[in-house]
């Protein structure tokens, strides 16, 4: 899935309700960035101390940051560290949990259901690769996730830790994400890269050759579908005539900047929709209407434009205005 469009640039039982392990885990540190602050600081309970599974080590009454937790949530994969952040936002794995499927809501994770914070196998977790490809595309619009996420290796509160995520030292661009096992889910890992600008994400869930498809996926994605420049902020996509200007036209510039990946053979079409007449006096910086991008007569986005200049009225126009004020 390409980041910035959503657009979905290859699937297979994108939307089987699988097992999802650990890659929960991204959805977790998403949560507990957004809600909590990384200085905060946390002690682990003999619940989080003694959770099952990849672990960071931790001690019953250990005091540290959620910012040391949060490394070894994604870094070592902590089962006990998700447990210890739950516990800290919320006061139990369970109120968080409500926090994690409220939040996957809001991405548009319309087929997943989250029970605990760690990805341990449960009938009431799971989720589908489309769902999981949304959540990081979500994942990689956080500065503080993908810091962490993509740390090769870390020492931090007297711990060294070291990410499991090979892809980092494999594929070129690689900005991380997580890895998952379990026996009844089997390899997961979830994963973005970026080059040239572009952002790709894959999801592969019950892939015993992970680490490879991966790579191959990345290779399709990037040479198939590279992103298409249709504006960049600031620049001048048309002029128009103005009326009754000292200016005969304006130019209208980009509010923001706008790509699409497009496949050999696909163009991105352009179309101006003016908000009104466009008549002086006009004022440079306010909205003039919008650029409509289209892909085989299917709108894909939309940019606002703006005036990029001051056009004043041409001096009879002005002259005729101030008499018609002034009393007969």
């Amino acid at each position: 899935m390409d980041v910035d469009s959503g657009r979905v640039l290859y699937e297979q039982n994108a939307d089987a309700k699988m097992l999802i392990a650990s890659t929960t885990k991204i959805l977790t540190a998403l949560v507990a960035i957004r809600e909590g602050d990384l200085n905060d600081v946390v002690t682990v309970s003999r619940e989080a101390a003694y959770t099952e599974g990849s672990s960071m080590y931790l001690k019953v009454g250990e005091k540290l940051t959620l910012e040391t937790l949060l490394y070894g949530l994604l870094l070592c994969s902590g089962n006990d560290a998700a447990v210890a952040i739950a516990e800290h936002i919320s006061g139990s794995q369970e109120d968080f949990a409500k926090l994690m499927n409220a939040t996957a809501r809001e991405i548009g994770m319309e087929h997943s259901s989250f029970a605990n914070p760690n990805g341990l196998d449960h009938e009431d977790h799971y989720s589908t690769a489309r769902d999981m490809a949304r959540l990081a595309c979500a994942a990689v619009e956080n500065e503080t996730l993908v810091r962490m996420a993509s740390t090769r290796s870390v020492t931090i509160g007297g711990r060294t830790m070291t990410n499991h995520n090979k892809l980092l030292n494999q594929i070129e661009g690689c900005i991380g994400l997580k890895t998952g096992y379990t026996m009844a889910a089997g390899r997961t890992l979830v994963s973005c890269v970026e080059r040239n600008g572009q952002r790709l994400v894959a999801v592969t869930l019950q892939d015993g050759n992970d680490w490879a498809d991966h790579a191959a996926l990345y290779d399709y994605g990037f040479s198939t579908y590279p992103a298409k420049l249709g504006a960049s902020l600031g620049q001048t996509i048309q002029r128009v005539q103005v009326e009754n200007g000292m200016s005969a036209t304006v130019p209208l510039v980009a509010a923001d900047s706008f790509a699409w990946p497009l496949a050999e053979g696909e163009s991105l079409e352009l179309d101006v929709e003016l908000a009104g007449s466009l008549r002086a006096p006009i004022r440079a910086g306010r909205r003039a209407g919008e650029a409509v991008f289209s892909v085989n007569g299917k709108e894909v986005g939309r940019v606002a434009l703006l005036y990029g200049a001051d056009v004043a009225p041409r001096m009879e126009s002005a002259l005729s205005i101030l008499k018609q004020g002034l009393p007969g």
